[in-house]
């Protein structure tokens, strides 16, 4: 999918135009590409948004190295998806959570700390003392302006920050002068391209990493208890619908 044009998502399936919840889609060939091999069609579904979306991110946008600290809010899709990418590629993260139990599952899956941010509200200043004050690489930034002001603490000066979500609303108070020192970059983005997305299929296969699915639904008619199950926040990676 090319990049959209100044927020004009009006031909982006799932957002300006219908989505894949459907028995049949058709749709241009271009509009695919190819799954990895021996991957289950629920697999195959975690690429395109959430997988293609922490991807881009860490490699096409912030060209993370071995040796680089992330830190990822949450444990939704495209926490846990950067989770993978970043360790695959040598570089350490950090965790965030409400829940210690999803911590502890992160850091079953290799992370290297994690931060609850109900017991630390101050999260950011927790990130500096874990990187002896220099702060992360990159931050990806699933909140929004209820969070951010805690990422830009948390970043290195010079450091990238991922604005994917906005969980906590659309619009709120950044604090400018903080973000000026720190010199850092805010990089807004929805998801990729399809260049992005072959490369990100051909990584996969060479590292061998598969989707973390916490929840799977058997039938198109629970597609509204899906979502409504996201909305609760109680999942951890994916939730997949299939049928």
């Amino acid at each position: 999918m090319p990049f959209a044009q100044v927020g004009n998502f009006t031909q982006t399936p799932g957002d300006g135009a219908n989505g894949f919840a459907a028995e049949v889609v058709v749709r241009p060939a271009h509009h695919f590409t190819l799954a990895p091999r021996g991957w289950r069609h629920a697999e195959a579904a975690t690429i395109t948004t959430s997988g293609l979306t922490a991807w881009r991110a860490l490699v096409g946008d912030a060209q993370i190295k071995a040796g680089d600290t992330i830190v990822t809010l949450g444990t939704g899709g495209v926490s846990i998806t950067a989770l993978q990418i970043a360790k695959a590629m040598g570089a350490r993260v950090i965790v965030t959570s409400s829940s210690d139990e999803k911590l502890a599952r992160a850091q079953a899956l290799g992370a290297d700390a994690g931060i609850n941010y109900r017991s630390t509200p101050e999260w950011g200043k927790a990130v500096q003392q874990l990187t002896d004050g220099k702060g992360a690489d990159v931050v990806i930034e699933l909140g929004g302006p209820g969070t951010m002001a805690q990422s830009i603490e948390a970043v290195r000066v010079g450091g990238h920050i991922a604005l994917i979500g906005v969980l906590t609303g659309r619009e709120g108070v950044i604090p400018t002068s903080l973000l000026m020192a720190k010199q850092a970059r805010i990089q807004g983005l929805i998801v990729g391209h399809r260049r992005q997305q072959q490369d990100f299929v051909r990584a996969l296969e060479q590292t061998g990493i598969r989707p973390v699915i916490s929840d799977s639904y058997g039938a198109l008619s629970d597609l509204p208890a899906a979502f409504k199950h996201q909305q609760s926040a109680g999942h951890f990676g994916k939730i997949t619908v299939e049928w």
